[in-house]
């Protein structure tokens, strides 16, 4: 298996190639960040505590190892130190001294308390890049509280828009953690660009409920103009109709996803075969779809019911309508478009090669080469 080729171009080495990163880390939204910058090509020393991060110890799914520690730790180099022991404390500032940036997402206050917070390192190093990954950030009155995934995806609001109209429910992803590691990326990129230029580092304060925030921003918009968040609308769009699963006769399903008024026309005219229904007063505009959805998908769901799941997706394709499949994740491990891209490569592991996605960042020339899944020093896997 292997990434991506670029066929005519030099091979370059990793745009990050020769940045140093230290990350203090733990979980999922440090390890992301600087995931992506191992694979960006920075050399990535992931300190762990003695025990090592708690992710290792989630599972054993893959070949022995956890999951999430395999997909968020491969291109990292792993040490163990004890922070309140003065020798481990020399190699940890010696590791900061040789840093360009510096990421932690310890509980709150812990690094300040270790004396490694922005005041101390900064007067020691001034060019370095500190990025500090929190629930609610460093400050207000939420700036103590420990936080998880599902937490900030109930501080958020987004448990109250995702799920059925009957009960809330939790994405299936870590995207509070998801969203916290990919901004404290790209602000992490954006200081390196910046100090480029003016040599001096900077403080960079994620909060995973502020990146929430920002994503919740069309439900608040409806909540602040239209006096009433979206209602949870399950498997289908709560602001947009049609877009939604719909089943075929002979138990396959098509997600349909009509943007524009020529896509709802087209469905109308080559899909339903009934072009009229284009004008239908109920269902002309966007919103009239939305406020008469069950009406709308009763009309869809007798014709495409009584189809098979390929005749319909021929028909969508001759409207130029866009549509996908309900996929489960066997779907997409084996997706058709992911083997074609070579999107699966493998990694060195402690209990051997592992498969693993390329990373999607698609830089032309630039083939990541996955590091291997770190072992612990010391600690070998088990507890000290």
């Amino acid at each position: 298996m292997t990434g991506p080729s670029n066929p005519g171009l030099g091979e370059l080495a990793g745009p990050l190639a020769g940045v140093r990163v230290v990350a203090l880390e733990q979980a999922v939204a440090g390890p992301l960040c600087t995931r992506h910058l191992a694979d960006l090509g920075a050399q990535v020393t992931k300190v762990e505590r003695p025990g090592g991060d708690f992710a290792r110890h989630y599972d054993s799914v893959v070949v022995g190892m956890s999951a999430y520690f395999v997909w968020l730790n491969h291109g990292k180099r792993s040490v163990a130190l004890d922070l309140s022991r003065p020798g481990d404390r020399d190699a940890f500032e010696a590791l900061l001294n040789e840093a360009d940036v510096f990421v932690h997402n310890l509980g709150p206050g812990a690094v300040d308390r270790l004396g490694y917070g922005w005041d101390q390192v900064h007067a020691r190093s001034p060019g370095l890049i500190v990025c500090a990954i929190s629930g609610f950030g460093a400050d207000g009155p939420y700036r103590s509280r420990k936080a998880f995934d599902l937490l900030l995806q109930g501080e958020s609001g987004l448990l109250s828009v995702t799920g059925s109209e009957a009960e809330p429910a939790r994405v299936g992803i870590s995207i509070a953690d998801i969203s916290a590691g990919m901004y404290a990326l790209s602000s992490i990129l954006a200081c390196l660009y910046e100090r480029s230029e003016r040599g001096e580092g900077r403080l960079i304060d994620i909060s995973m409920l502020d990146c929430l925030a920002e994503w919740m921003t069309v439900p608040a918009y409806y909540e602040l103009y239209a006096g009433a968040a979206p209602r949870r609308a399950g498997l289908h769009h709560s602001m947009i109709a049609p877009y939604g699963p719909y089943a075929t006769g002979d138990g396959g399903s098509v997600i349909v996803a009509v943007q524009n008024d020529g896509q709802w026309e087209r469905l109308c005219a080559v899909v339903l075969g009934t072009p009229e229904l284009a004008q239908d007063p109920r269902f002309v505009t966007n919103p009239d779809r939305v406020a008469h959805r069950s009406e709308l998908d009763a009309v869809i769901d007798a014709v495409l019911g009584a189809k098979t799941k390929s005749e319909v997706e021929r028909a969508f394709e001759e409207a130029d309508v866009p549509f996908g499949s309900l996929n489960s994740v066997r779907d997409l491990v084996d997706h058709p478009q992911l083997a074609a891209r070579h999107r699966w490569m493998e990694a060195d592991s402690p209990a051997g090669p592992v498969r693993t996605l390329v990373p999607p960042f698609n830089i032309v020339g630039f083939t990541p080469r996955p590091g291997a899944v770190p072992d612990l020093p010391g600690y070998g896997g088990r507890d000290p």
